[in-house]
């Protein structure tokens, strides 16, 4: 038995090596916990923490106005006409010498939220919004108009207070409300520059999801002026009717309904059109559940009952025959299922999927009681969505067998990859890395440059097909299709099993002119519509191949795009030497290639993400779709920011 080991050889750990963060510390040593990142994503999740705030007022019946204002120093104001926070003191023992103002602002998990009287329901889960956006701030400016009165305060960098709540004026006649200004800490975040398109596609999203309800948007920065508003009558209904304004509705009709009992309440808004994806999008308490939850169970049930009770009684599905899936139902369904309630169960920090059983039962009875009688009392468009389900079970019967034909063929050839393929010797995916190269010279290159021990090369010959615009079954018989799937490995489709990738990085590395974007919209629009996992789950990357080179010296310094160029020579005002422009990947020495886009210690990888999955599902059926003017007006509006066109 061996002896215990001294107490001086423990190294120290006693008492004092328990840090213990007061207050906002814990957010300024760990923002990633309560932002996400301090990436772009990060940043704008400061402004959707205000906004909700705001919108939680509006779902309580007392905010019918918000305002939201990127200022010309780099700040945000957001202004609703809600009943104002409380300015005075709090009731709790520990913050009874703190105004309710400051409690809000400056203590996690404080908030209206959690007694039950404050909201009857509400976006907010974790409590801590508003508090987090402080911690994160160089500054912030607190500003409340209730009972007639003007009441301000102000907080440093990290959400120290400056002094108490003051009175600084009288409220304009009847005007109540808050208005919450912020600057985000530069040391925090990568960057601190806000993109109008983003703040604008989520603020529309907020207007759809709460009828009638007035957003404004004003962007005072020089070089981006602009306004906006947003109020939809019709709320949902309006949502899918914009989703669908893409796309060819295969009927002019919404179905809408809704439903409620006393601690929760259900809308859904529905139309098909004559496409092949699903479109199925959920929110609960106006937050957007990406992963779905027990809302979209109790819709999808009910929907493929409702249908296919309908089909059998009106004689459109015969004895005999199958009932249609759910997934020939779904083809071509754009819908919205939103609920609201007073105790949501949201599975992780991110709120992506809804746990709540009993919203599952809500949700399945009034579709399957209102949905049903709108079918009935609408038969020319019943029929059409009977109709259309049935072309999809015979088109999901054929790519059935298409998948079985791969998979025949790729047992006769062994191991079943493609030819093409120059696999890596790790067999452990998650050190794995998939590089899909446009081209057979650029694939050569990189078959060079790359890391065979972790690193594959999977080059593919001109366009892939636009699954935008086709069914399965002919989608699965396009060659460059049928290795991209064996590669991966993990199937396509409804089939796609996500546990089963090969590799946890599948980077598309596509020259940087304007067919290489378009092959790689080609990829995007695949992995999105077919391998939806993939791309929700952060497995996709773009490669970031540089423009240019230049010599500073003896050494050659790579130069990402034009902007980066222009930043480089105000950098080097003396610089004199040439740039080389590379024209696509092929020109590159193997060794440029490594260098600049496959050496993970100095390569830049942009990862794809599809968390607002409703404007996902848009921006791909305009850049893939049939609509050339929606196309062409997409891409002039989004041109200026073109850093951000890798959706």
């Amino acid at each position: 038995m061996s002896e215990p080991t001294p107490q001086s050889d423990r190294g120290s750990y006693g008492a004092g090596d328990i840090t213990i963060l007061e207050g906002l510390e814990a957010v300024r040593k760990r923002p990633g916990m309560y932002v996400g990142s301090t990436g772009a994503a990060g940043l704008h999740h400061l402004i959707w923490e205000v906004v909700d705030n705001s919108v939680d007022e509006a779902m309580a019946g007392h905010c019918t106005r918000i305002e939201v204002a990127l200022l010309a120093d780099g700040g945000c104001r957001v202004s609703d006409n809600g009943r104002g926070i409380p300015p005075e003191n709090h009731p709790h023992r520990q913050h009874r010498n703190k105004s309710t103002i400051e409690v809000v602002l400056t203590v996690l998990h404080a908030g209206g939220k959690f007694g039950g009287s404050g909201y009857k329901v509400s976006g907010g889960l974790h409590g801590v919004g508003v508090s987090v956006v402080n911690a994160l701030s160089g500054r912030l400016v607190a500003e409340v108009y209730r009972d007639g009165n003007h009441h301000r305060m102000e907080f440093a960098k990290g959400g120290k207070p400056q002094g108490k709540v003051e009175v600084v004026g009288k409220a304009p006649r009847g005007r109540t409300g808050t208005t919450i200004t912020f600057w985000p800490d530069a040391t925090v975040f990568d960057d601190v520059e806000f993109r109008a398109q983003t703040v604008l596609e989520r603020l529309q999203m907020m207007a759809f999801l709460n009828k009638g309800l007035e957003i404004r948007f004003k962007d005072e920065r020089p070089g981006h002026e602009q306004e906006m508003a947003y109020r939809y009558g019709g709320g949902i209904v309006d949502f899918v009717r914009h989703l669908n304004a893409s796309k060819e509705a295969l009927f002019k009709k919404v179905a809408s309904f809704e439903q409620s009992e006393e601690d929760q309440e259900v809308e859904v808004a529905l139309q098909w059109n004559t496409g092949f994806n699903e479109g199925l999008h959920s929110f609960a308490n106006g937050i957007a559940t990406a992963e779905g939850g027990m809302h979209e169970e109790g819709f999808k049930k009910a929907l493929t009952n409702v249908v296919n009770r309908y089909a059998r009684a009106k004689g459109l599905l015969k004895e005999k025959d199958d009932n249609l899936s759910g997934e020939d139902i779904r083809e071509g369904l754009t819908a919205i299922i939103t609920v609201r309630l007073r105790d949501p169960q949201f599975e992780g920090q991110t709120k992506a999927k809804l746990g709540n059983v009993s919203t599952r039962s809500l949700v399945e009875r009034a579709t399957n009681d209102k949905l049903g009688t709108w079918l009935e009392e609408h038969p020319s468009e019943a029929r059409q969505v009977v109709q259309k389900a049935l072309q999809a079970s015979r088109a999901r019967s054929a790519a059935r067998q298409a998948r079985d034909l791969i998979r025949r063929k790729s047992a006769l050839e062994g191991a079943g990859m493609p030819g093409k393929l120059r696999d890596c010797q790790t067999r452990n995916a998650r050190e794995a890395e998939l590089f899909i190269v446009e081209g057979d010279s650029a694939g050569g290159s990189a078959v060079q440059a790359r890391d065979p021990a972790f690193q594959a090369i999977l080059p593919i010959r001109g366009k892939i097909l636009n699954v935008e615009r086709a069914r399965i079954d002919r989608m699965l018989k396009n060659a460059e299709v049928q290795a991209l799937i064996a590669a991966i490995g993990a199937g396509v489709g409804e089939e796609f099993d996500v546990s089963k990738i090969r590799y946890h990085k599948v980077c598309l590395l596509t020259d940087a002119d304007v067919d290489g974007s378009h092959i790689r919209t080609l990829l995007l629009t695949f992995f999105y519509r077919q391998m939806t996992d993939l791309v929700a789950q952060g497995h996709v990357y773009v490669c970031q191949p540089p423009l240019y080179s230049t010599l500073v010296g003896k050494e050659r310094e790579y130069i990402k795009d034009d902007a980066a160029k222009a930043r480089f020579l105000a950098e080097h005002p003396n610089h004199k030497a040439d740039f080389t422009r590379f024209k696509g990947l092929g020109e590159m020495d193997f060794d440029e290639l490594g260098e600049t886009t496959m050496d993970r210690t100095k390569r830049t990888l942009l990862q794809v993400s599809g968390e607002q999955a409703a404007i996902a599902d848009e921006v791909f059926s305009i850049l893939m779709g049939e609509d050339v003017e929606l196309r062409k007006h997409f891409i002039t509006t989004n041109a200026a920011d073109v850093r951000f066109l890798d959706i």
